[in-house]
Order: structure tokens, then C-alpha cells, then sequence
């Protein structure tokens, strides 16, 4: 996959790797949004946070990459980290003090955690890469989160539906990576204002993605309610 001349390695857990800067990035892990729902009165297993960081330190393991930057929306809310459990905390920290990792911040998570490593930051340029958890469309290199793309395509008469990276060959978005996030259909208008033009998704699959043109989409904005609601997630 080429973003802006630079060659990742889109993999199905959701992570893209770039190899040539050793670098991996995640975006919208959303660590304890199952406590954050509980705390409402909604309850779910409270198990997200220690899936997501399992299924992360697979990946790095996979990788070992030099540098990890997570896209923003890393933290459900502001009292995420106040609730993680003690094992929880000690496998994000012998993360972070093993590499260097960014933490980009995102909506939910507007300031980086005060005691978990890592470095907080707005953006962070890497070549011909900007990482940032908003992709405005603007500027070519773009790398980011924040809209949790998915697509459906008509595969022997079914329609199969997944979580994706979606891509123009100028910037890309990542899928939401946390165990609990919902997605956004691409033919949603939040992504046209970023991807005027053709491009092309890739759909996660149980140990591979697999790419397919925009035309090749059986779109239907408003799945799952989740249009314009991103807040909510």
C-alpha cells in the first residue's frame, strides 16, 4: 500500500507498519470504554481494555517496530486511565519503555496519560507522513483515525461487511483497533469530503486484507446509526 510515496504494510489486526521508518501505527484503541459505559448504567464485559492490549502486543511482537504512534482516541475518556487495572497499566507501560511511542491526541482523549510513558503530541510529520487522529483532506500524507471506516461488499450473492483501511494513494484512514468501536460505512459524506475521487478499501479478513476499488462497494450510509454520532463512541 502506497500513502504519498511511502510503502506500509496494511495487516488484518487493523495496524499498518512502515517498515523503511520501523514504524507502527494504531488508531482508536478507546482503552476502558466498557467502564466509561458502566459508569453510565450500561453495562458490557469489562474485559475491551486487556483485548485491545493483548491483540497490540501481538502485533508488535509480529513487527518489533522501533516506534509506535497511537492515532488519538487512545483513552475513552479523561478518567481512562484512572481505571485501568493494575495489570493493564504494567502492560501499557512495558510497552511504551521498550520503544519510542507517540500518543496522538485525539477528541476523547484531548491530553496525553500522565503515568503510562510515551510522549503526547498533537501531529507528528515522518517523512512524507503526517499523523494526526483528524484527517481534514487538505493535505497530502495524511495518516489518521477518528471516522473508524467499514465497507461491504457483495461477495456470491452475500454482503459481507467489515472494519477497513480506506485509501487514495494520498492518505489513509485507519480502522478503530479497540475491541469495543462501532464503524462508519464509507459511503458515508464524512469520507467524500476526504476522498473526493476513486480509491480504494481494505477490508480486514481473518488473516489477511483484502483491497477493492470504491465501485466495487455496496455502500449504505447510515449503518448502524453510527452517522455524524462519532462523539458518542
Amino acid at each position: 500500500m502506497l500513502v504519498n510515496g511511502a510503502d506500509l504494510v496494511a495487516h488484518h489486526s487493523g495496524a499498518v507498519f512502515w517498515p523503511e521508518q520501523s514504524l507502527l501505527m494504531v488508531a482508536d484503541l478507546h482503552l476502558e470504554k466498557g467502564s466509561s459505559r458502566a459508569d453510565r448504567g450500561r453495562f458490557l464485559p469489562p474485559y475491551d481494555t486487556a483485548v485491545t492490549l493483548r491483540r497490540l502486543s501481538a502485533v508488535i511482537t509480529e513487527f518489533a517496530p522501533a516506534t509506535v504512534a497511537c492515532l488519538g482516541d487512545s483513552f475513552h475518556d479523561g478518567g481512562a486511565e484512572g481505571r485501568l487495572s493494575d495489570g493493564d497499566t504494567a502492560a501499557i507501560q512495558a510497552m511504551t519503555g521498550a520503544r519510542e511511542w507517540f500518543w496522538i491526541l485525539g477528541n476523547h482523549d484531548p491530553r496525553p496519560p500522565a503515568h503510562l510513558g510515551g510522549v503526547g503530541l498533537e501531529q507528528a510529520e515522518r517523512g512524507p507522513l503526517i499523523l494526526r487522529h483528524v484527517a481534514n483532506g487538505g493535505a497530502a500524507g495524511e495518516v489518521a483515525g477518528h471516522l473508524h471506516p467499514k465497507a461491504s461488499v457483495r461477495l456470491r450473492g452475500r454482503r459481507l461487511t467489515r472494519r477497513c483501511f480506506i485509501s487514495d494513494d494520498l492518505r489513509l484512514i485507519l480502522p478503530a483497533f479497540g475491541a469495543y468501536t462501532g464503524g462508519l460505512d464509507v459511503g458515508d459524506p464524512a469520507f467524500s469530503a476526504i476522498f473526493p475521487g476513486p480509491f480504494r478499501v481494505y477490508l480486514l479478513g481473518r488473516d489477511r486484507v483484502h483491497a477493492f476499488p470504491s465501485n466495487r462497494l455496496d455502500a449504505r450510509p447510515g449503518d448502524e446509526g453510527f452517522v455524524h454520532q462519532l462523539e458518542r463512541f
